[in-house]
């Protein structure tokens, strides 16, 4: 029998195959890239045609020699690495690493991992698509190019361990363009009628003016009008509509839906759909297809016939709208229909269900529902109410799944009915209200949000979103965080009988939750950027590249000549930049004078961080900083909280010889006293703690440290037995270790501790695999 080798990307993948293919059969993974360009430099000849210098890192070399050994003994190799750029691409490095030849290689792609899938692929094999490597090596080398060029100039421009990118550095511009629209929005308020009326049964109509007026007094003329007016149903408009359900999931949109109807995070999304993919249990992942085969709308069809009936089956192929929409994939389904639900963790289930149900309510007929528009006249006036109301004829695809929408859609839901009404009949007032309401600042992005707009403007591609939105919350250029509301008072004016009441309440206002926020090292490396590199920071030349890319995978560009017409623009900036007097770089902003010592008081970026400083550089007296607290930002910071900041660590008095201060750290606000340190309570100020108050939070951070400490060795002084949140743990330089259940912590003495270290340590040994010990091996023997 011939001696076949398959290399897949994934172990997990690897031991799914191996199933379906049988005797004959060996597949390994090569775990992603086997080689790459150099960590430690540009790794681009510039001079020879941008040649990429690849190679193989220290942790794949055993990989490699493994996958080496196996090929040269094999019959036939097969490379089964993903059909996107980037699987090609690593089929291509296997290629050439491995000293493969055409006549014992063949490249195989399948788009769901099952038997017929993977059957099929075997009979139809294709050679190496070099145009798809060539696109994934333009991508890899612009970006190499653009992040090392970019990053120097930031590090000496403002401050160091900077770095920028293509793509990252425009979704950060998003953000801070987003964050400043929410700072200059200013709330206009108005006054929304809405009324209530009863019809001859006393059946209540919920109803709405359709004009807002912008003022108390116009809302107050408005409700004295209608204290002697009639109000008669001028006309009735009962129209049947139609809802489609939403294409199959792209990967944008399954991140985008994932986020809003599970909490999940972009990068968690993708992470959990992995997994589902390489188990079987779904299409490829990474596509921007709505396109579904032949055999998931048979299946599709045959599932909806067995669950709901013929009246539900509505087969119905989409079309990708998608800027820039590339590969020629599915859409992501489940691999068999007929499986409603799978096993596995929580968040698989979870995922998988959305899956199935997006997939299956695509081939499902439309929901036809009536809607109802009353018009309500006011006697003597133009104005009118109107009230709407919807019922479901028929659910349709709403029977098994309804779309979510982000917060700031201006999708409504209608679905309340209407009693019995008719034209000419007279309603019965039973009261009017006037509140008082404010327009709303855009929101902040969410990870989902920001993914719909990249893809809008045609940015990156299914593959980057997940890792861009990481990276910039990684560079600290971006955090996601949640802001609590403040209280607004609002009026309410409310018309019932003859008389009109006033009322003032309260409101909670925009409180924010898991939105996206520039920091600020993230909004002066942006306007850095914007100032110096526009090119880079402009959205159309950012869509432009992608449409490039496109180009080269289908053969109509060649690669090096792109990369030699962006680098002839690109390039010239850098040195340009890297010579400018750009002293402003740093985002300096001057508040104004301190009124004690009479210098200037500025905020800006400091080696470590955002800082204030009062005094200048030449100045005879040095000048003087502090370090930005989280709660300001250099934008809005005023000049008597940069002040604030001067008056921390200060002395509060002396605690039994030894003296007590409030300073404030990293982690906010602490009292100090004889090297223990406690941290202030959110609700206390810094500036007002008392003496007493800073010796109360000591004492208790003494009596809490000592509960925490079980044991301690004169001969190991970096040796504890401690008390956790989850029990006692041993402490060993700066490494915890567990304490089996079998042993007491109180009686253990320092051979014991000692003794379950080296056990624990020997068994996370045994656990590594082996290629990342052998790798480990061979880095050791190269030192």
């Amino acid at each position: 029998m011939q001696n076949n080798l398959v290399i897949v990307e994934s172990p997990a993948k690897a031991k799914t195959i191996e199933k379906f293919l049988g005797e004959g059969y060996k597949v390994l993974s090569s775990y992603g890239h086997i080689r790459d360009l150099k960590k430690s430099d540009l790794s681009v000849d510039i001079k020879n045609h941008f040649e990429p210098l690849y190679e193989i890192p220290a942790d794949k070399e055993a990989i490699v020699k493994k996958l080496k050994a196996e090929a040269d003994k094999a019959d036939m190799v097969w490379l089964a690495s993903d059909e996107d750029r980037e699987g090609e691409a690593i089929s291509w490095h296997l290629y050439e690493v491995l000293g493969l030849t055409p006549e014992k290689t063949k490249r195989i792609v399948f788009h769901e991992i099952t038997p017929n899938a993977i059957k099929y692929a075997i009979k139809h094999p294709r050679e190496i698509n070099i145009d798809l490597v060539n696109a994934q090596q333009a991508r890899r080398v612009l970006d190499r190019i653009v992040g090392f060029e970019l990053s120097p100039v930031l590090w000496r421009k403002i401050k160091p361990a900077l770095s920028a990118g293509r793509v990252q550095s425009v979704a950060v511009r998003l953000i801070v363009e987003r964050e400043r629209e929410v700072h200059a929005f200013v709330s206009e308020p108005s006054y929304r009628v809405t009324a209530v009326f009863t019809n001859a049964e006393g059946a209540e109509i919920k109803t709405e003016l359709n004009q807002r007026f912008k003022t108390k007094e116009e809302a107050q003329q408005f409700l004295d009008s209608c204290k002697n007016a009639q109000f008669t149903i001028e006309d009735i408009v009962t129209r049947p509509i139609k809802k489609s359900p939403a294409p199959p999931f792209t990967t944008s949109t399954l991140q985008q839906e994932a986020a809003r109807k599970l909490g999940f995070t972009v990068a968690q999304t993708m992470s959990i759909a992995q997994r589902l993919y390489e188990n079987g249990l779904i299409t490829y992942m990474r596509t921007d297809s709505v396109n579904l085969s032949e055999l998931a709308l048979d299946s599709s069809r045959t599932t909806i016939l067995e669950l709901m009936g013929e009246k539900y089956v509505h087969t119905r192929q989409f079309a990708t709208k998608t800027k820039g929409a590339q590969e020629a994939h599915e859409a992501i389904r489940p691999t068999y229909m007929s499986n409603e639900t799978i096993e596995g963790t929580w968040q698989e289930v979870y995922l998988y269900n959305l899956i199935w149900k997006r997939t299956l309510a695509s081939q499902m007929s439309d929901a036809e529902l009536e809607k109802t528009t009353a018009t309500i006249s006011i006697s003597g006036q133009t104005n009118k109410f109107t009230a709407t109301g919807e019922i479901v004829i028929f659910d349709g695809f709403l029977r098994v799944y309804k779309e979510s929408y982000d917060e700031d859609s201006e999708q409504e839901d209608e679905s309340r009915l209407l009693p019995h009404i008719e034209i000419g009949e007279m309603l019965t007032r039973k009261d009017i209200t006037a509140t008082q309401r404010f327009s709303q600042p855009p929101s902040r992005y969410t990870e989902a949000s920001l993914v719909r707009k990249l893809e809008e403007l045609g940015i990156g591609r299914p593959s980057t979103y997940a890792p861009t939105i990481s990276t910039i919350q990684n560079r600290d250029y971006v955090v996601k965080g949640s802001r609590e509301g403040v209280q607004r008072s609002y009026e309410v004016l409310q018309l019932t009988g003859d008389n009109i009441t006033e009322t003032t309440r309260t409101e909670v206002t925009g409180s924010e939750k898991n939105k996206l926020m520039p920091t600020d090292v993230g909004i002066v490396v942006n306007d850095f950027l914007m100032e110096y590199f526009p090119m880079i920071m402009d959205y159309n030349f950012t869509a432009k590249v992608e449409k490039e890319f496109d180009e080269v995978a289908e053969g109509e560009c060649t690669w090096t000549n792109m990369m030699e017409h962006f680098y002839d623009d690109f390039h010239p900036l850098v040195t340009d930049t890297k010579e400018a007097n750009t002293s402003k770089a740093k985002g300096e902003r001057i508040l104004g004078t301190d009124p004690v010592s009479g210098r200037q008081v500025s905020v800006k970026i400091g080696r470590f961080g955002p800082v204030v400083q009062v005094g200048a550089v030449g100045e005879d007296e040095k000048p003087r900083f502090a370090p930005l607290r989280k709660e300001f930002s250099m934008e809005t910071i005023t000049l008597e909280e940069a002040l604030d900041l001067f008056k921390l660590p200060r002395t509060l008095g002396e605690w039994e010889g030894k003296p007590i201060s409030v300073g404030i750290g990293k982690f906010g606000p602490y009292i100090r006293y004889d090297n223990k340190f406690a941290s202030i309570p959110k609700d206390v100020d810094p500036m007002s703690v008392t003496l007493e108050e800073a010796q109360e939070l000591i004492q208790k951070k003494i009596e809490m440290d000592a509960k925490k400490v079980i044991h301690e060795f004169a001969d190991y002084p970096d040796l504890k037995v401690l008390n956790g949140r989850f029990g006692p743990y041993i402490s060993y330089q700066k490494a915890n270790y567990k304490i089996p259940a079998e042993f007491d912590a109180n009686n253990l003495d320092a051979e014991a501790c000692l003794k379950l270290i080296e056990l624990q340590k020997s068994k996370e040994e045994i656990r590594k695999p082996k290629a990342v010990a052998k790798a480990t091996k061979a880095t050791k023997k190269k030192k």
